[in-house]
């Protein structure tokens, strides 16, 4: 009988599997439950290029208070971009209007500059909407989410397009109701307008709590509340409170969260304190050692 050699090289070692537990596992772990590695593991351990992937992908699959620009313009983007604080762009037929260029010259300069999510909005009829975000979809790949307004024509679209594992924002949502129809629809993203809302004497805030009670109570997890017409920094941090997955913001307010008039006062002492602690020092050098 001919003896059948086994290929070792398919079967990872002991070595490259304690390796893979202190750099992808355990590390994966401890970050996402809080909790500090055992003393034993802690000299060994050390994050791989593997287990920053992992984190990657467990941010995404968690969503963990993602913030978008919800602007066409270029610089504003590339300079929130660069604080690597920015998750993704919304964008919308006013917006490009506003910043007077072609809509997909923008799209491909925020593809270069390293987005991965860029919502696009589509318009026209049902024919039109499907075929311009599929075209779109197959353009730019993963990167692209197609925009749809909460009507018949536009959840139709949202139904065809998901189903062809398209990501889709449904915009304009005014009510539970609506937000109800986008779920089913296979939205993945479901976009409650704060301040429209609240323009017109209802709570906007309140909105976003009440869609986010039903999908929880439904257990409802497909779709993500996407929370948009931010006009504040207080209104940021309450739709996150309220159970907003993703709050999309203009660049003044995005610029406007790192404020707060006691942080000001705290920097001024810390500056002025250690400004005078350089003049002692000066001064009196001998005293000071």
């Amino acid at each position: 009988m001919l003896a059948v050699r086994k290929d070792r090289t398919t079967q990872p070692s002991r070595t490259q599997a304690i390796t893979y537990l202190l750099s992808v596992v355990m590390p994966v772990i401890c970050w996402y439950t809080g909790t500090q590695p055992p003393s034993f593991f802690r000299p060994k351990m050390q994050l791989s290029e593997s287990g920053r992937w992992s984190l990657f992908f467990i941010h995404q699959y968690f969503n963990i208070m993602n913030i978008f620009l919800d602007t066409a313009d270029t610089q504003l983007i590339q300079d929130a971009y660069n604080t690597s604080l920015i998750d993704g762009v919304t964008t919308n037929p006013t917006l490009i209007m506003k910043s007077g260029r072609d809509p997909e010259s923008v799209y491909q300069e925020l593809v270069d500059m390293g987005l991965t999510d860029i919502s696009m909005e589509v318009v026209g009829n049902r024919k039109e909407m499907y075929e311009e975000g599929l075209r779109l979809a197959w353009k730019y790949k993963k990167i692209a989410t197609i925009k749809v307004p909460c009507t018949p024509d536009g959840l139709a679209v949202c139904k065809e397009l998901s189903r062809q594992l398209v990501r889709v924002n449904v915009t304009l949502i005014f009510s539970v109701s609506q937000a109800i129809l986008a779920a089913k629809a296979g939205a993945t993203y479901v976009s409650p307008f704060v301040g429209r809302v609240d323009d017109n004497s209802f709570g906007g805030l309140c909105l976003i709590k009440d869609i986010a009670n039903t999908y929880a109570k439904q257990n409802w997890k497909r779709t993500e509340i996407l929370a948009a017409s931010i006009r504040n920094v207080r209104d940021v941090g309450r739709a996150f409170e309220y159970g907003a997955n993703i709050c999309t913001i203009p660049p003044k307010v995005f610029n406007s969260m790192y404020n707060h008039v006691l942080t000001d006062k705290g920097l001024d002492l810390f500056n002025n304190d250690w400004k005078s602690a350089q003049m002692a020092w000066l001064d009196n050098p001998k005293e000071i050692v």
